[in-house]
């Protein structure tokens, strides 16, 4: 038993393996993109702030957790998007005032919004009311 070989320990250097994570670093910072593709611009204006005049040519959507609506009619998404798109076809510069309700999840309003600006909407303002509050709740799915 005394004539057991020894095994010898090698080091191992830890520089190659840096070097590697460190240029796997640069090339992800430098393949990575920081700018905001998907951005949502919304005009959100206080209760009672809104001219009546423009109001009265805009066209409501309210999202209630019951049923969606534009202009008093209950709407699926996609009978919004074919209206919006109707409608925008004969006023390109029509003006969507968006309501939801206290209780509507903020991703539901975000879905919406985001079919009225894939519809081609450009003036699309988020309206609160005095029985709104002003805050939005997170989805919670």
């Amino acid at each position: 038993m005394a004539t057991r070989s020894r095994r010898t320990r090698t080091s191992i250097s830890l520089t190659p393996l840096i070097d590697v994570v460190f240029i796997l670093l640069i090339f992800f910072m430098l393949a990575s993109s920081f700018r905001n593709w998907h951005t949502l611009h919304l005009d959100v204006s206080p209760p009672g702030a809104a001219d009546q005049g423009v109001e009265e040519e805009a066209l409501l959507v309210e999202i209630g957790s019951d049923a969606l609506r534009l202009a008093g009619d209950v709407v699926s998404l996609d009978e919004l998007d074919a209206r919006v798109r109707q409608r925008l076809a004969n006023t390109p510069d029509l003006e969507i005032l968006v309501q939801p309700r206290a209780d509507v999840p903020l991703q539901e309003v975000v879905t919406v919004l985001d079919r009225l600006t894939a519809a081609g909407a450009s003036q699309v303002s988020l309206r609160t009311d005095a029985h709104t509050e002003h805050h939005l709740e997170p989805s919670r799915s």
